[in-house]
């Protein structure tokens, strides 16, 4: 029994490890949500959207509740946004997103993530070019006109639309987010977001095999243990 248990065990401190760092990033998310636009879901869409989120990913009710306290506050941390853009393992492009109450000290964790794997981090827009900053909505369903339709009815910037696997995906501008929930919850009563989230989804791939690979994996897993870390998005497709 001792091996196997011992397996077990490892097992589970990490998914308490992974659910924990979940757990942090919501609730760093959600306390800047409401300190910037006020605590009522109601009256900040934002927020409704991060609290719907963090539901799904199944964050305890008592973490956003003390997130959203602790913005009622008025006290407490003041995160800024940081994002670092660069080159990983294998030349693909990367671009971190951080919440951090110190830039010095996560730009300094951030660097060392790339020097230690053989990474070049570079200046703000070096890579960022290369990617699109969209807003992207997913539910169930097939009416892909309908949804078209309802979003160029409310004056909604539309990248594009597709139907798959009876899901209509919803790609626009990142600065149409709230316009473009507003139409699709107005046009879809009680409607259940599979996606809705802002992403950077790169225009191109880049092939990352061998030792590259090897190290892309150590890239991303020091990048994933900083706390500052909200977000990585990168353009490598790996061997399978």
């Amino acid at each position: 029994m001792g091996r196997s248990y011992q397996n077990r065990k490892e097992s589970m401190a990490k998914t308490a490890a992974a659910k924990t760092k979940v757990y942090s990033r919501f609730a760093r998310e959600i306390y800047m949500c409401a300190k910037s636009g006020g605590t009522d879901p109601d009256g900040n869409l934002s927020l409704r959207a991060m609290l719907e989120r963090a539901k799904k990913s199944q964050v305890p009710s008592h973490v956003i509740d003390k997130a959203i306290e602790k913005a009622k506050g008025g006290g407490g941390e003041d995160f800024s946004v940081a994002r670092y853009e660069g080159y990983g393992p294998g030349n693909c492009t990367v671009i971190v997103e951080c919440l951090t109450d110190n830039p010095n000290r996560t730009f300094g964790d951030v660097r060392l993530c790339f020097t230690k794997t053989k990474a070049r981090i570079g200046t703000q827009g070096s890579v960022s070019h290369m990617f699109d900053h969209c807003a992207i909505f997913s539910i169930a369903g097939d009416d892909e006109d309908g949804m078209l339709e309802a979003l160029l009815e409310a004056d909604v910037d539309v990248t594009d639309v597709e139907n798959e696997d009876g899901h209509i995906t919803v790609f626009v501008p990142h600065t149409e987010y709230a316009k473009t929930r507003q139409a699709i919850r107005a046009a879809y009563k009680d409607v259940e977001f599979e996606i809705d989230e802002i992403q950077f989804i790169p225009q191109s791939h880049t092939d990352v095999s061998g030792d590259d690979a090897i190290m892309f994996e150590k890239f991303m897993g020091m990048l994933n243990d900083l706390d500052d870390v909200q977000n990585v998005y990168h353009n490598a497709v790996l061997p399978e």
